[in-house]
């Protein structure tokens, strides 16, 4: 996961994956920033399948975008969405017929947050590392990221642990 935007991924163009170096470029961003996303060897690893398998099934047909609909051609978001409705259910996030349940963009939110947790559980400095969290995400302010820690039990009890220790140290 890169924890990029949706939007973002289905305007990829295939010269911004450069897999071997694993980085993303992107371009015009919700805000009309240009970022560079670095990619884990996982990630690299899958979409380099992905790509191979794209290129093999629908060859010239693909054009310059990464990621192509089933015949070719630009991604429409609500064919992702009913792809992602449709798996969720398949892999268990959903009960047939549910109508409420994980949402795509949810997926972008575990990110920062498996982040904050990591930071928060090795001791690093949240705050000094926070600014290079907000430009990853693609957010235009520092304030943009804050709301992710509250909006996670877990992230507000690795806090209130910190908290605890730093007035506990004091004399």
């Amino acid at each position: 996961m890169t924890g990029i935007r949706v939007s973002e991924a289905m305007g990829l163009e295939r010269a911004d994956v450069d897999l071997k170096e694993g980085l993303l470029t992107i371009r015009e961003s919700k805000f009309g920033k240009s970022r560079h996303v670095p990619l884990h060897p996982m990630t690299r690893a899958a979409l380099r399948s992905y790509a191979k398998r794209r290129d093999a099934h629908l060859g010239s047909r693909c054009g310059t975008q990464f990621f192509v609909a089933a015949r070719g051609g630009r991604l429409h978001y609500s064919c992702v969405h009913s792809v992602f409705l449709r798996l969720s259910r398949e892999i268990g996030l959903r009960r047939p017929g549910d109508l409420s349940g994980p949402r795509i963009h949810d997926f972008r939110h575990r990110v920062a947050v498996r982040t904050l947790l990591e930071w928060y559980r090795d001791g690093t400095d949240v705050d000094q590392q926070l600014p290079a969290l907000s430009t990853y995400l693609g957010h235009t302010c520092v304030r943009d990221t804050y709301w992710y820690l509250s909006a996670c039990p877990e992230l507000m009890e690795e806090a209130a642990r910190r908290l605890d220790r730093r007035w506990e140290a004091k004399p």
